[in-house]
């Protein structure tokens, strides 16, 4: 405090006494015994010492963060590489070598999650930090409901173990077994411990957080190749009952007769929760990697947000379309499976119902986005620019998954265009690729500006009013600088003030009475104003909420129709003839599981925006 005294000079205080009114005026003047240059030197070093300090305690982290990531992606490739020699069917890699190498992973991931929960145990007392935005309880509780489908999976391959054991491997039983307490375990983890802002042992929690991440990658692309395989050799099936080709069989045809009666139940169901399962996994490393980012992360602080309740009045014409839009998908999706296998010409018409379907459904969603997009250019509301993982990651996964599908409009495009052949669908496919890809780049960007909308912005704007129109009394705490001259305290003054206007309205023989009437007349247009402004910003939400719903059930029709055999690409045979068969069924494995992430993905991310809308 002396040190600081030195420094200042205090070179005049006066009282001045006016209408009975105190004002205190005190003028600091600071003397600088140094030049502006050296000033200047000085602030410089000082910011660059702060500097390299900042990138000092931010090391650790940004290395851990390189090792841990590095080490992930080796272990995908890995993967991946075994995954390659099985799908080859050489004699070298067999398919419980993969399996044997990604219940190893699981048995990894189960001993981290238990030594962090235990150490969380230990932890009570300590209150860690929480991000608010990771893992919401609804899709927590979607992502419940694809584990216990997963669950029932595991159960139908254990019994196919139970009826073939004579012929399948013991790892075949081992491997849904572990599954199935990885699945339970990891489910209980999301629930309690997924919003975790981890601050000790951070290198070791990164090594442990990734490890998970690319278990379930790997789940992910194992149960993606398992699916693309099935769809592959029913393709070859189709094919060979039209006459084009001769099937022998798969490649993992059991030598073995099945000692119970259900098997056939059991192998046929099993490729129907495939879908789930493959959701299920790429959906929990979407979370982990959340989780993965925010170590070591400081939380800013967040302001506390009333929660409103999403409101159903007025949802009308958006569930109605969507329920339409899901039954003609359903409906489109049982004739499909039923016509595909029949003659060649009902095989065609087929085809083309699905397109005609797809055109319909395409352009029904992309004028509901553009609507969307219109309104958001008139409710002209600021974005919400903090730091938030999650809603960039959202961001992130819209448009990477965008790609698969967008190559693979882009391929059937160039067929269409350059094909030698004329089948009745030739132009159709042409305009559902062209649609397809017009309506991801609608949605994406009405999903990522619905996101990124700053939300209660009416609430706020509506208490900063208030607080603009509350009358200043003597003890009101203003926000604004005192002025340079000194620091003025005019209580007496405002004191003052008010009684003699008080004593000016009594002499006046009710022109007070008079002025508050004034008053009031003239509020009345504000409050007309504000009543319009909201009745236009209810209006706005209420299409909003339609517009989301009805994406909502239309994402869901259309992940439906490929998630259960409904895929066309495979049968239309246009691209086939321009790519040749191997080239288009990569492109396909590819791009397929791709396509059903990113529908699924929308859903969740429209979900939420009906909730905030």
């Amino acid at each position: 405090m002396k040190d600081s005294l030195k420094d200042l000079n205090i070179t005049d205080l006066a009282s001045v006494a006016e209408n009975d009114n105190l004002v205190i005026m005190c003028i600091n003047k600071q003397r600088h015994s140094s030049s502006p240059s050296s000033t200047e030197e000085n602030e410089s070093d000082r910011f660059n010492k702060r500097r390299v300090k900042l990138i000092a305690q931010d090391f650790p982290r940004k290395s851990g963060e390189i090792l841990s990531g590095q080490y992930g992606i080796n272990l995908l490739l890995f993967g991946g590489a075994l995954m390659l020699g099985v799908w080859y069917h050489g004699p070298s890699v067999k398919e419980w070598h993969l399996q044997s190498f990604i219940a190893t992973l699981m048995i990894i991931q189960l001993l981290w999650m238990l030594w962090y929960v235990v150490r969380k145990d230990r932890q009570k007392n300590s209150l860690p930090e929480k991000d608010s935005h990771a893992g919401t309880r609804w899709l927590r509780g979607g992502l419940t409901i694809l584990a216990v489908l997963s669950l029932i999976m595991d159960a139908f391959r254990i019994a196919v173990y139970v009826g073939y054991k004579e012929c399948l491997s013991p790892t075949s039983v081992v491997y849904p077994v572990l599954h199935v307490l990885h699945t339970v375990s990891q489910v209980y983890f999301l629930w309690f411990h997924i919003k975790d802002v981890i601050k000790t042992f951070q290198t070791f929690e990164r090594f442990g957080v990734i490890h998970a991440v690319f278990t379930n990658l790997l789940l992910w692309c194992y149960g993606a190749m398992s699916e693309s395989q099935h769809f592959l050799e029913a393709h070859e099936k189709r094919l060979a009952a039209l006459g084009f080709i001769n099937y022998t069989g798969g490649h993992d045809k059991l030598h073995c007769e099945c000692t119970i009666s259900a098997c056939s139940m059991f192998s046929n169901s099993l490729y129907y929760l495939f879908p789930f399962n493959i959701e299920y996994h790429i959906f929990v490393s979407a979370m982990l990697f959340v989780m993965w980012k925010n170590i070591g992360r400081t939380i800013e602080p967040q302001h506390k947000r009333v929660r409103h309740r999403p409101k159903f009045t007025g949802l009308v014409l958006g569930p109605v379309l969507g329920l339409v839009a899901l039954a003609a998908s359903i409906t489109v999706l049982v004739i499909y499976l039923i016509q595909v296998e029949e003659s060649l010409e009902t095989h065609r018409a087929a085809i083309s119902m699905f397109y005609c379907h797809g055109i319909t459904m395409l352009a029904c969603m992309c004028t509901a986005g553009i609507i969307g997009l219109v309104l958001y250019r008139i409710d002209n509301r600021p974005l919400d620019a903090s730091k938030n993982p999650s809603r960039k990651l959202d961001t992130e996964l819209l448009f990477g998954a965008s790609m698969g599908t967008w190559l693979m409009s882009w391929c059937s495009i160039i067929a269409a265009v350059a094909a030698h052949n004329n089948p009745r669908y030739r132009w159709i496919i042409l305009a559902y690729s062209l649609l397809l890809i017009l309506e991801k780049y609608v949605q994406n960007l009405f999903i990522i500006e619905s996101l990124y909308r700053q939300r209660e912005a009416i609430e706020e704007a509506e208490d900063e009013d208030e607080e603009e129109e509350a009358p200043s009394g003597i003890f009101s705490v203003s926000s604004q600088v005192p002025p340079r001259s000194g620091i003025i305290n005019k209580g007496f003054v405002n004191q003052e003030n008010v009684y003699n206007s008080l004593d000016r309205n009594q002499m006046k023989n009710g022109t007070m009475v008079h002025s508050i009437q004034d008053q009031e007349h003239h509020q009345v247009p504000a409050l007309h104003v504000i009543r319009s402004r909201v009745g236009t910003q209810d209006r706005t939400r209420l299409i909003l909420r339609n517009i989301a719903i009805f994406l909502f059930l239309c994402n869901c029709s259309l992940w439906l129709l490929p998630a259960f055999g409904c895929r066309p690409q495979y049968d239309n045979g246009m691209e086939q003839e321009i790519f040749g068969f191997t080239i288009w069924t990569m492109v396909l494995n590819f791009a397929m599981p791709l396509n059903l992430f990113y529908r699924m993905h929308c859903v969740a991310s429209l979900f939420e925006v009906f909730q905030h809308a």
